[in-house]
């Protein structure tokens, strides 16, 4: 709770998630190998510090010194403004007790981590394809995927023993300009390691204007760092939040739904 706090005193006052984790990682130094721990090895892709901070915004934001937008921006509350820290026992005991009063809760039960409902369907699909699927339909997944996106000359060679090279295609920006990128695509339950980006640099320098590591899980700090290093031919990265929305946006395998709601206009009956 407190190193999240600091975070978000050093941010100035509010941040997105992903701005808090990394802050948080960056300010108590976390290793690469912590980093690298998950929660639930088997149906998410969050690591345990990841877990620990969502439960940490739940708690703080019950106790009053945490608020969040529709947008999932969290900021510190008024209430929040000259604490530098809180004594985490103390904030789980005001919460549970604050619990039991709430009649629609059962006075045993602490509440869940922060983790937004509409963000159910992704742990859906994360197991789908880090389970359910093959290597090599993942591999077909992602081929197609990269041609829905305009890519052309789409070619998957994960089989083929070429290196840490698993497929390669032609991007095109604007309908003018081309370039040739090497693709590096993994079912990760976890997160990518720095050495796994430096890997696959090393195998597609000379070869292509631009690299392109897709993953089911994430990236660590270091493997984020590492692919955009100066000086070093450029790989972007998608994880499997970004897939994801890549796949629904995409309309491959996610559908978008709209729920009718009726509203009753009563001005309409005024006529009458």
């Amino acid at each position: 709770m407190n190193p999240l706090l600091q975070a978000l005193g050093a941010l100035g006052g509010s941040g997105s998630v992903e701005e808090i984790y990394n802050k948080v990682v960056e300010l108590q130094g976390f290793s690469e190998n912590v980093l690298l721990q998950l929660h639930d090895p088997e149906n998410s892709n969050d690591s345990e510090v990841w877990y620990r901070l969502a439960w940490a915004r739940t708690y703080l934001k019950k106790y009053g010194l945490l608020e969040n937008s529709k947008r999932g921006v969290w900021a510190l509350t008024a209430m929040a403004k000259g604490i530098e820290d809180v004594d985490p026992h103390e904030v789980v005991k005001a919460v549970r007790a604050m619990d039991k009063k709430d009649a629609a809760a059962k006075p045993s039960t602490p509440p869940a981590p922060d983790i937004p409902e509409e963000d159910a369907w992704k742990q859906k699909l994360h197991v789908i394809l880090t389970q359910k699927l093959s290597p090599a339909g993942f591999e077909k997944l992602v081929q197609r995927v990269l041609r829905e996106a305009g890519f052309t000359q789409v070619e998957v060679t994960g089989r083929s023993g070429d290196g840490d090279i698993d497929g390669r295609g032609i991007a095109r920006i604007h309908g003018l300009m081309r370039f040739h990128v090497l693709l590096q695509c993994k079912r990760y339950k976890g997160s990518v390691s720095s050495g796994e980006i430096r890997d696959f640099r090393g195998a597609m320098v000379g070869r292509a204007d631009k690299g392109l590591f897709i993953s089911t899980g994430t990236f660590s700090p270091a493997a984020i760092k590492e692919a955009t290093r100066d000086g070093a031919p450029p790989i972007d990265l998608i994880d499997g939040a970004e897939l994801a929305e890549k796949l629904k946006e995409l309309g491959l395998g996610v559908r978008k739904e709209i729920v009718e709601v009726p509203i009753v206009d009563e001005k309409w009956f005024d006529e009458f």
